[in-house]
Parts: structure tokens; C-alpha cells; sequence
């Protein structure tokens, strides 16, 4: 058996941990401070959904031998068009954004700089990891940061098991009166952004190529999002545990700085300190993983529009790839002194809400696809009911994010 396929963890917890940020975190507690434990379900559904997602970039990569950007221009012109616009519009925004939630939780604890100071201080930490760290650095790191945020997170839901004894109750599934848009966007925001599209380059890192890593892929991407599910039903317990029934209100990432503090009066000052280091690890997986794994994307983009021959293992080192980790890095801090424009938040906005939507339609439809796909490779039924239970999902919310920016 070759070196390689000894590890069963593979990419898959970094595709994960990238794709839960502080909205995630927001989203959960919120769950949790005003329902209780009613939506447990959703967040199990939204990891079963995430995997399928995370299952079939995979299989994609591994079977078809293509990236997924090559995959996208079968059905035409106009997926390149739309992610490249995508990708250097969302880029520019989370640039500032990502590194504005690192910041927010870093000067909670450490209040002795201005937010502005460790954003700007966090974005450069990315770029020095990305450019010169290399792969592995930046695997290496992001493990040290997932275990950070499954511990101490985890670790304060432990704590306060003991207070849900009347709670319990709650745990029945069920889909309180005008609740099902919020549970939907729970279901749609477990472990879900556009670095779900970057799991092919992390396996090309790893060297899992062709049909024997199959097996191996699939272990790796259960193994992420059962992990991404403990972590957001931990959520869910310390809004419940702590504030369901008292008419609390958390509000944004701001809120969770907010929910730092109800802990520690709650149980032990040590446990804001908990909590805070989770927020932040939390956020600045994001922040790594976009870094890393949206720069191959774009450069995988700019490969495909100008019909380069860059092999799919150079992709880093060429330099569309390095415009993008700059492109993520110093322009966005313009936002951190200006604010951010109106007009290209709603942009953002939009094509932001039109991404998972797309990501799963076009593997619903590549995964089937006789010209690309051996009959063995295909989707079986149940795949194809998950996918198009997720694109259903997806398009209702990117509807109603839409009207609301609108």
C-alpha cells in the first residue's frame, strides 16, 4: 500500500473547518438561544447535504482525473465568466471580512490594539503562511487550529451539559411556526463556502489520484463533517444551556464576543477566554483556507481561459496564484479605513448567494454525465436525491437573500 494512503484523515476537516466561520457560529447559538434543541436535526441534515457536496468534488477529481473548474466549462462559457467575476468580487470583500472576524476576537482578548490593527495584522499572517509556508506549513497549522477550536469549543459545551436537564424535551424534531427560512439557512450554512470546491487541489496535494483513493476520499470527507456536526451541535448546547428562555439577543459576530462574557459570569472568567480562542480559531481557519484554497481555484481559472499547460501540481506556483493571495490580502485592508461600499456589498451579496446553488447543480449534473464519467463513477440514486435535495434547499435561500438585498 503506498505511503500515502496510510493516514485515513486527509483534506477533508481543512475543507470543513474553512467553511465554518463566525456566521456559523452566530447561526448555531442563535438556533440554540431561541428554540432550545429543536434543530438538531437541521444541523445533522446540513452535515449529511455538506458531505455529499464535499463527496462529489471528490469523487470528480479522483475519477474523472479533471479539476473542477475544467468541469465547469462543459456546460459552457458562462461558468467561467461567472466564477471569474465571482471569485475577484467575494475576494475583495472577504478579504477585509474574514480578517475583521479574526480581529474582532483577537481584540476582545488582547484589547491593546485597535480592531483595525489585528485585521490587518491577521491578513499578513495569511499572505507570510501562503506564499512562503507552502502546503504542508499551511496544513500543518490548520490542524493546529481545528484541534484549537473542536476543544475549546466542545470543551465549554461539556460544561454546561449539566444546565440542559430541562431541556431535553426540546430535542424532538420539530419545525416551530415560522421557523423553516431559519432552518433551511441552518441546514445550508453547516460547513459550507466556496473552498468546498477547492477539496480537489488539497487531494492533489496529498497525492490521491484515480479510483483507489475512492474509499479513502470518502472516509475523510465523513470524518470531517461528523467532526463539523459535534462542533455546531456544541453550539447550538451553549445557546440553549445558557440563554434559551431569557428573551437574549445575539446579533452578529459582535454578539459572540457578547456570549464570551454570559459565560464567564456564568461558570468561570477561564471560560470567556475558552470560548473567544474558539471564535478566533474558527475565523482564522477560514481566513487560512481561503488563502490556500480559493487561490487554486482562481489560478486553475486563469489556466483555463488562456488554455496554459500548467500541470495541476504547479498550479501554486504560478502567478495567478500569487496575485490572488495578494489580491486577498493588501487591497481588501483599503475597506478596514473607507468602509465598505454599498454598491459592491450587494454585488458580493448576490453572487455570493448564487454560489452553493451553482457548486451543487453542476456536479448533480457532471456526476451523471456519460461522456465524463464512467458507469461505475456515476451517481446512484441516493446521490442524486441529496444533491437535488440540496440544490432545492440552496436556490430557496439564495431567493430569499436575494429579495432581502434587493
Amino acid at each position: 500500500m503506498p505511503a500515502k494512503k496510510k493516514s485515513i484523515i486527509g483534506p477533508g476537516l481543512i475543507v470543513a473547518a474553512t467553511g465554518v466561520g463566525a456566521g456559523d457560529l452566530v447561526a448555531a447559538l442563535v438556533a440554540g438561544t431561541q428554540f432550545g434543541l429543536v434543530f438538531l436535526w437541521a444541523i445533522i441534515i446540513g452535515s449529511i447535504l455538506k458531505f455529499a457536496l464535499n463527496e462529489g468534488v471528490g469523487r470528480w477529481h479522483l475519477l474523472s482525473g479533471k479539476t473542477i473548474l475544467t468541469g465547469w466549462t462543459f456546460l459552457g462559457k458562462w461558468t467561467t465568466g461567472y466564477f471569474g467575476t465571482y471569485s475577484i468580487i467575494w475576494g475583495f470583500v472577504y478579504g477585509a471580512a474574514g480578517t475583521s472576524s479574526c480581529a474582532l476576537a483577537m481584540a476582545a482578548m488582547f484589547p491593546f490594539l485597535p480592531l483595525w490593527v489585528w485585521a490587518v495584522i491577521h491578513g499578513i499572517i495569511g499572505f507570510v503562511l501562503i506564499w512562503w509556508g507552502g502546503f504542508k506549513a499551511f496544513e500543518h497549522v490548520m490542524n493546529i487550529l481545528i484541534a484549537i477550536m473542536f476543544v475549546t469549543v466542545v470543551g465549554s459545551a461539556l460544561l454546561v451539559i449539566p444546565q440542559l436537564s430541562g431541556l431535553w424535551n426540546t430535542a424532538v424534531p420539530s419545525l416551530p411556526p415560522g421557523s423553516l427560512l431559519f432552518a433551511l439557512g441552518l441546514i445550508g450554512g453547516v460547513g459550507g463556502s466556496i473552498t468546498m470546491a477547492s477539496y480537489g487541489y488539497w487531494l492533489q496535494e496529498h497525492q490521491w489520484k484515480g479510483a483507489s483513493f475512492l474509499k479513502l476520499m470518502r472516509i475523510d470527507s465523513a470524518i470531517a463533517y461528523i467532526v463539523t456536526a459535534i462542533f455546531t451541535i456544541s453550539l447550538l448546547i451553549l445557546g440553549a444551556a445558557l440563554l434559551y428562555g431569557t428573551n437574549s439577543n445575539i446579533s452578529g459576530e459582535q454578539g459572540l464576543v457578547s456570549f464570551a462574557s454570559v459565560l464567564g459570569n456564568e461558570l468561570h472568567p477561564s471560560v470567556r477566554w475558552l470560548f473567544l480562542t474558539g471564535f478566533w480559531s474558527a475565523s482564522f481557519t477560514s481566513v487560512l483556507g481561503v488563502w490556500n484554497g480559493v487561490s487554486y481555484l482562481f489560478a486553475d481559472f486563469v489556466r483555463t481561459v488562456r488554455h496554459t499547460n500548467v500541470k495541476d501540481e504547479d498550479l501554486s506556483k504560478t502567478k495567478s496564484y500569487r496575485f490572488y493571495v495578494l489580491w486577498l490580502t493588501f487591497p481588501p485592508m483599503l475597506l478596514h479605513f473607507i468602509g465598505k461600499p454599498v454598491g459592491l456589498i450587494i454585488v458580493y451579496g448576490a453572487l455570493g448567494a448564487l454560489f452553493m446553488p451553482f457548486l451543487a447543480f453542476t456536479l448533480l449534473w457532471l456526476l451523471n454525465s456519460k461522456k465524463h464519467m464512467q458507469n461505475e463513477a456515476r451517481n446512484g440514486w441516493l446521490s442524486n436525491a441529496v444533491l437535488a435535495l440540496s440544490i432545492i434547499i440552496f436556490v430557496v435561500l439564495a431567493v430569499t437573500e436575494l429579495r432581502n438585498i434587493f
